[in-house]
């Protein structure tokens, strides 16, 4: 069980380093997410930071969860890798079951597709995309232009048309929303070739997670989703 440090957030000088104040005192920490966040790292909000035991790392703490709207919400953007990898592990997605090999990163080319998974009569590859953007109770992914993003889709419609099964699955952090759509507002392209790629027959996998200071675990129960704009 990880130890959580609470604090109060205040700043976000760069994409990578917030000021949280812990008890009096303002620290830098790391933000383990490139997006914006803006919606959830407003000024004061409650903060709770995994501290490092690296002596020799510039920040003493990076930063797990953020309260927002009476719910923690985790940022923390290589999680949802982890919690999908091991959710799969435990048949917990119906949608993937029967693989006899799961293994986490395949090379495709110049890109590394998050989780491969095989039987005797099918390969799968999938990406995976943490979503903390909600507004109202609708997630919506991504919450800032994302050239890679496109990039994954598009090398995931090119193994569909190989013949592999290809998802993209979006595994929403905050538990407060109830369904999920692309974010045209905020990356027209993205959401376009996200249509083209499920219309191209990539497969898309919408799951939300249970958030604790104790435990994160996704829910095994798939949600809606709607790609119109």
């Amino acid at each position: 069980m990880l130890k959580h440090v609470k604090g109060i957030f205040k700043n976000r000088p760069n994409r990578f380093i917030a000021e949280v104040e812990i008890e009096g005192v303002l620290e830098e920490v790391h933000v383990p997410n490139t997006g914006r966040c803006k919606e959830l790292l407003v000024p004061n909000a409650i903060v709770y930071l995994i501290p490092s035991n690296n002596p020799k790392r510039k920040t003493k703490f990076t930063l797990h969860f953020v309260e927002n709207r009476g719910r923690l919400v985790s940022i923390y953007s290589q999680e949802a890798n982890d919690i999908v990898f091991k959710a799969i592990l435990n048949n917990d997605i119906k949608n993937l079951l029967g693989y006899s090999l799961i293994k986490r990163e395949k090379q495709i080319d110049d890109s590394r597709i998050d989780i491969y998974l095989a039987n005797d009569n099918e390969e799968c590859f999938l990406e995976v995309k943490g979503v903390t953007l909600v507004k109202g109770d609708v997630a919506m992914f991504p919450d800032a232009p994302t050239t890679r993003g496109v990039k994954h889709l598009k090398e995931l419609i090119k193994l569909k048309k190989e013949g592999f099964k290809a998802v993209v699955f979006f595994l929403i952090q905050h538990p407060i929303a109830k369904s999920f759509k692309p974010n045209w507002e905020n990356d027209p392209e993205f959401s376009k070739v996200l249509n083209e790629a499920y219309n191209d027959g990539v497969e898309i996998l919408v799951y939300k997670c249970d958030n604790s200071l104790e435990e994160i675990k996704l829910i095994p129960k798939s949600m809606e989703f709607d790609l119109k704009n």
